[in-house]
């Protein structure tokens, strides 16, 4: 078995043992033995039960919320929500295990994997949904954030009770919680039923896993873009520090002549001055003239 295989192996094992036991319920010595190999390798791949735990928490929330995600890709608002109210029942179907195990938990060790943040991740996608339906209905679109909790969150606890009961089938109970969130109490439909749009939906195609070489080609052209990326980034930062030299110079210069305007002005300011001085003195010596003129006129 290649070291992917007994990776693979690994996680379907645990997820079974955390399905039916919980993470404080589930040992690496079980999760070994089940699958027939010494707690090492284990922890070779996954560094211990945390590890494993958070690979299987992940999985399961990014299946559930692509399901969800392409359900409210549809274009109108009532098969928006039908769908995906069927993409939540049909994962808890065909994924209980994965289902038990988010609903059950919310363990430190799963991080952000928890089915509360799974929950705010779809109420967040479904709050740009009712807000359009809400501005075109001239209902307040900032009540959006709110009615979305609560529509998420009555979806989200209907499917934790139908998780044990499964009765009655799942087009039924999403057909009557569509009814419920579309008509309201007061307008409730007697005999709903999904709509022939929904029914007649094509089940998504699974994407295959992808290969060695596809990994290897997908990281080398993540490694591509990150050497980009970081070009880009250096040009940027080459180009800011063009930019802020040039700022400085352009400072400067304007500094200068600012001080030269400056020195032009003293200049003429103290040229007034020396003017207005010599204006002074020369009246001043006019004024002692004519004083003298007056004294000899005066008869003795």
């Amino acid at each position: 078995m290649s070291g992917s295989e007994r990776r693979e192996q690994l996680i379907l094992i645990s997820r079974t043992l955390f399905a039916e036991k919980g993470f404080d319920g589930t040992s690496i010595e079980e999760i070994a033995a089940t699958a027939q190999v010494s707690k090492p390798v284990v922890y070779e791949h996954f560094g211990g039960k945390e590890g494993v735990y958070a690979v299987v928490v992940d999985r399961e929330m990014q299946k559930l919320l692509g399901m969800i995600t392409e359900a409210l890709a549809a274009a109108h608002s009532l098969i928006k929500l039908e769908r995906a109210a069927l993409a939540l029942l049909q994962y808890i179907e065909e994924s209980s295990e994965g289902f038990r195990i988010l609903v059950r938990d919310s363990h430190a060790a799963s991080g952000t994997g928890t089915f509360a943040s799974l929950i705010s991740e779809i109420a967040s996608q479904v709050e740009d949904v009712l807000a359009d339906e809400f501005a075109a209905r001239g209902y307040d679109p900032k009540l959006a954030p709110m009615y979305a909790q609560m529509l998420v969150g009555m979806v989200a606890l209907t499917g934790q009770w139908w998780l044990d009961v499964r009765k009655p089938g799942r087009e039924e109970v999403a057909a009557h919680l569509v009814n419920l969130a579309w008509n309201g109490l007061t307008g409730l439909n007697p005999d709903p039923a999904i709509t022939a749009a929904t029914r007649n939906q094509a089940p998504p195609t699974p994407r295959p896993r992808p290969s060695e070489k596809e990994l290897r080609e997908l990281e080398k052209a993540r490694d591509k873009e990150l050497k980009e990326a970081e070009k880009a980034r250096q040009r940027e930062l080459r180009e800011a520090e063009k930019a802020r030299v040039r700022e400085l110079k352009e400072r400067e210069r304007l500094l200068k002549e600012a001080e030269k305007e400056r020195e032009r002005l003293l200049k003429e300011a103290e040229k007034a001055r020396e003017r207005e001085e010599k204006i002074r003195q020369r009246e001043a010596r006019l004024a002692e003239r004519a004083a003298r003129l007056e004294q000899i006129d005066q008869p003795e």
